[in-house]
């Protein structure tokens, strides 16, 4: 009689480690740039804050700031049902402090869901919004716009960290060309000189072997392949000079570039 041999179980932590290495092989000092986001809030804010983690992905910087913060909370929030799903599966709520919520900020309406869970923690602002390589996806009048909407949900005094690649004006061409070839020098070159999977062999093999797990998550995948079809990227990225004028015109006082390599950068906003 033949044994049936049952599918391997999803290990959450593996994905989530792979994650982590093929984007930090992708984004030049990933964890330098996470490390100053961090100490700025633990600096801005108050032991017990609650902090919005826009565009989570999976929840990288929610995982940072709950261990480096033990008193913390986080609203973990994304569109893409993937990356939600391991971070729900690989993070869970740490002991109630992870709070994930499924959003599209082209919709206007997202706010309203934040400010549903806020009133169930018994506050009506958050202390911090922090985002890293999200926002680029967002057509510059919606990124605009969600800024305004961003400022409205932060306390006064509290404080938005963004951290992605913004480039110089075009007017800085030697400077746009050093950024651009340093990127493409550290892709070719890999991690430590040590090439690792790129952002879409990583998608491919969490498709390929989460399906052989369990195809009812196939569901997810659906889901993840519409929302990208349907994504407009015939627009350019916002400028650096354009995210520093668009949150100071949102209702933030104080705007600047806090950490810098090349067009890698983190802005931080403090609210008025």
């Amino acid at each position: 009689m033949s044994v049936k041999t049952l599918p391997a179980k999803i290990d959450w932590q593996h994905w989530m480690e792979r994650w982590d290495i093929q984007q930090s092989h992708h984004l030049a000092m990933r964890e330098e740039r996470f490390e100053i986001m961090l100490d700025a809030v633990a600096t801005l804010c108050q032991p017990e804050c609650i902090v919005l983690d826009l565009a989570c992905g999976p929840g990288s910087i929610s995982q940072r700031l709950l261990a480096q913060l033990p008193e913390s909370q986080a609203i973990a929030v994304d569109y893409d049902p993937v990356l939600l799903k391991l971070g729900q599966e690989a993070l869970g709520d740490v002991n109630g402090r992870l709070h994930w919520l499924k959003v599209d900020l082209n919709d206007p309406n997202w706010v309203v869901k934040i400010q549903e869970t806020l009133a169930r923690l018994g506050r009506t602002h958050l202390d911090a919004v922090l985002s890293s390589t999200a926002l680029h996806w967002l057509t510059t009048p919606r990124l605009i716009d969600v800024y305004r909407e961003v400022a409205q949900l932060i306390r006064p005094g509290g404080c938005f960290l963004n951290a992605d690649h913004m480039a110089f004006t075009p007017t800085l061409a030697t400077f746009r060309n050093l950024s651009l070839q340093a990127r493409e020098q550290r892709m070719e070159k890999g991690t430590h000189g040590v090439k690792s999977e790129t952002f879409t062999q990583w998608w491919a093999a969490i498709e390929t072997q989460w399906l052989a797990a369990d195809p009812a998550l196939q569901t997810l995948f659906d889901e993840h392949h519409s929302h990208y079809q349907v994504r407009d990227r015939s627009y350019g990225k916002a400028l650096a000079s354009l995210h520093l004028s668009a949150l100071a015109d949102a209702g933030f006082l104080e705007v600047d570039t806090i950490w810098q390599r090349y067009d890698n950068r983190v802005v931080l906003a403090i609210r008025g």
